[in-house]
């Protein structure tokens, strides 16, 4: 997540693929929160912090879909 926030300097290939890793980390963190909460044993901060991770890889998996989608005029 030490990527740079300005999409503009970035080439479509380049944000493919950070979308692609994005949506994994996604799917790992939900997975690890899901993992904690069902074993009952979870630091309250610590699935706190997942889940802000969480929330913010999901803002940044959609201003890349929002760049990498094309606006169509209807």
């Amino acid at each position: 997540m030490n990527a740079p926030t300005d999409l503009s300097m970035k080439t479509d290939d380049v944000l493919a693929v950070e979308l692609e890793v994005f949506r994994r980390q996604h799917r790992d963190l939900d997975e690890a929160i899901m993992a904690l909460t069902e074993r009952g044993t979870a630091d309250q901060l610590t699935v706190r912090r997942l889940k802000k991770q969480k929330l913010a890889l999901k803002d940044r998996i959609a201003l890349i879909e929002d760049r990498l989608t094309p606006d169509i005029i209807a």
